[in-house]
């Protein structure tokens, strides 16, 4: 009996018509292992994963694989995405055992969860052999079974344990984590390491507030060349927008093609905050055409964010995206079709499947004459219509409450730079107006389903799904992406329930989730009891839960003028201090707020009856330093403690800079605030 019928993850949904009898993570999926004595064989995967599908196919959709699971294990299939406290045990055991990692994950453990063998993918022959020997030794080795298990649980533990030696984020600290990013950057192609090769957004935004504070012009020329060998390659879709998960070589040609909510959130915010620095054209258009895709691809009305599109269109890897030179010809005629041909590098060869292309940017035209810029989008126009004839790539429609909250910090930030380079005189100014006005609905739409829908009896859920919230609670991540992108939306409209909420799940995180000393695990105190208590404070393709919830502690202190939330937010970045300086490019994020703790942050209130169009305000925001908080309303504005006691100066809009929470003379200028400002 199949049971996943009725789950909320798209993933789980994708296999209950398999011939195994699944169960969902559940208690009563272990209590039906210990009434059969037989071992759980746990699956973990996600709706996009590629692979994740071909071991179905192989496997869980053969009858005679699926009779030798049910005949000797029960089976248990998880959504790593829905439950990544699940998933964060488990893969520490998977790469404790095997020194890798990755989906699907399978895992054969005891009925009280402790697992005793893991691994990966495995083909059908394989799996079929090693579910004859896994069923073997549990019957007649269950002694050395139980043994192994035990030392894989006490290897994890350390290895999940909150604790160890702690250390201020300095200066010096943080100039070290550059220098070593430095020494391990890719000159030839940009970002960091081979083959595969994933977006470092989190490392290019701590390099960008490594430059602002110090001048560095190599971390800022490390962020604008890996910029822009990720925006010309096949990572970044060329026609529509929006970034795959990573490049399966190391000069970013080839992406795996699943493009996930968290990886576009992060690189919006880069590319965002480049063009905030530099006013970069190529920064500036990917940046609106990422927003474009969040807000058009992702976006689900009345709900929030999809998490991803998957990698496969009906079974096969890159079915939508890829061309050949006779496909251009047919959709564009000769002339636009070789054009099109040399720009997107589309040869007869191939450097994809069968002969096939990804398309990649191989001129630098957002700087070219304006006719051919003409050309260029007039072509992305027509082959965008004819791709959209083809077959799509499924959605995983799933909103997962963490990946929502970068998306809404990301989309108020690139709101905030739109507005200060907003001109008429742009050639494309009508559709940046146009991807400005969709993406501010679905971050409104996306925060308030959050609040509404995921928030239950003040606590967060992890996900929900046609706007059902489902059972899984949320984990340490949800709380501090969450928390700061309300605080994010309170600096962008102004509105006090914003910063009120975000307070609320701050103080939630700090008596739930901290450990006493000064750490965080990534589950509640009360929430369903693993094999270990997660507790891992390393940054890999999302912010780690301790990062997201210092970042919003700082951000909430500086918003609030509460120091003890600045004091926690000390001293829990003391606890990752130690990994900062032996593996930055494992703590990007912990780095990014460390950038801002050194800068202040600053807190700046414009006083206005303008905030939109008040010069002072475009000015506090295009100045702004590392992780400032920039707030702008009338004087003593009801839930908004930056504008508390704080008049207009001779009746003219007027700026308030305070640094650490002490403040400088109030000024009515542009050149006294920029000159504030540093």
């Amino acid at each position: 009996m199949n049971r996943l019928a009725e789950a909320t993850s798209p993933y789980l949904l994708q296999h209950a018509d398999n011939p195994v009898d699944w169960w969902p993570w559940c208690d009563e999926a272990f209590a039906e292992a210990r009434r059969r004595d037989v071992p759980v064989l746990i699956s973990v995967g996600y709706a996009a994963c590629h692979w994740c599908h071909v071991m179905a196919h192989e496997s869980f959709e053969n009858e005679a694989v699926a009779r030798l699971m049910n005949d000797d294990f029960v089976c248990v299939k998880v959504d790593r995405e829905e439950r990544p406290d699940v998933d964060a045990v488990y893969m520490t055991a998977t790469q404790a055992m095997t020194g890798q990692g990755g989906w699907p994950m399978t895992v054969f453990a005891t009925p009280d969860g402790t697992p005793f063998f893991c691994g990966t993918y495995f083909p059908r022959t394989n799996f079929v052999r090693l579910l004859g020997s896994v069923a073997a030794a549990w019957r007649d080795q269950r002694e050395a079974v139980l043994r192994q298990g035990a030392a894989v649980v006490e290897a994890i533990g350390g290895a999940q344990a909150v604790g160890g030696v702690t250390a201020p984020l300095t200066a010096e600290l943080l100039d070290g984590a550059a220098d070593q990013l430095s020494r391990e950057y890719d000159e030839t192609n940009g970002g960091f390491g081979g083959a595969p090769k994933f977006p470092p957004h989190m490392n290019l935004l701590f390099l960008l507030r490594h430059h602002r504070r110090t001048g560095s012009a190599r971390s800022l020329e490390i962020v604008r060349h890996t910029c822009e060998a990720m925006a010309r390659g096949g990572l970044n879709d060329q026609l529509a927008g929006g970034f795959a998960r990573y490049s399966v070589d190391g000069h970013w040609t080839v992406p795996h093609f699943e493009k996930m909510l968290y990886d576009n959130a992060l690189l919006l915010r880069v590319y965002t905050q480049l063009w905030r620095l530099t006013g970069d054209r190529l920064a500036r258009r990917v940046a609106r055409d990422t927003a474009r895709f969040l807000a058009d691809e992702l976006h689900r009305p009345g709900e929030g964010f999809a998490s991803a599109l998957d990698a496969d269109t009906e079974g096969v890897e890159g079915l939508t995206y890829v061309w050949t030179p006779a496909q251009l010809v047919e959709v564009l005629g000769e002339s636009d079709g070789r054009f099109a041909a040399d720009l997107f590098e589309v040869t007869a060869g191939g450097t994809f499947e069968h002969g096939a292309s990804v398309l990649r940017l191989a001129r630098d035209v957002d700087d070219a004459d304006p006719a051919v810029r003409a050309r260029w989008q007039e072509v992305v126009g027509r082959l965008l219509a004819a791709r959209d004839t083809r077959p799509q790539p499924a959605r995983d429609d799933k909103v997962v409450a963490a990946w929502n909250g970068l998306a809404i910090t990301a989309l108020a930030e690139f709101q905030q730079v739109a507005a200060l380079y907003a001109s008429r005189d742009d050639e494309d100014a009508n559709l940046m107006e146009g991807v400005v006005i969709v993406a501010d609905g679905a971050m409104r739409d996306a925060a308030e389903h959050l609040a509404a829908v995921h928030l239950v009896d003040g606590r967060l859920r992890r996900v929900s799904r046609d706007g059902v919230v489902g059972e899984p609670a949320g984990v340490l991540e949800d709380y501090g992406c969450v928390a700061e992108a309300f605080c994010a939306l309170h600096q962008l409209t102004g509105e006090g329930r914003w910063l009120t909420l975000a307070g609320q799940l701050l103080d939630v995180a700090l008596a739930r989730f901290a450990s006493a000393d000064g750490g965080f695990y990534d589950t509640a105190d009360d929430a369903e009891r693993l094999v270990t208590r997660p507790a891992d404070p390393t940054d890999n393709a999302t912010p780690s839960g301790r990062s997201a919830v210092v970042a919003a502690l700082v951000a909430y202190a500086a918003l609030t003028g509460e120091t003890r939330y600045r004091e926690a937010a000390e001293v829990t970045l003391s606890t990752v201090a130690p990994i900062v300086d032996r593996h930055a490019r494992f703590t990007g994020y912990a780095a990014t707020v460390g950038e801002a703790l050194l800068s202040g942050p600053y807190e700046i209130a414009v006083v206005t009856d303008d905030p939109e169009g008040d010069p002072l305000v475009a000015a506090a925001r295009r100045h702004a330093p590392p992780g400032a908080v920039v707030v702008a309303g009338a004087p003593d504005q009801p839930g908004v403690p930056l504008l508390a006691d704080r008049p207009l100066v001779d009746g003219r809009p007027t700026a308030y800079v305070c640094r650490g929470f002490v403040c400088q003379r109030p000024v009515t200028s542009v050149e006294d605030l920029v000159a504030q400002l540093g």
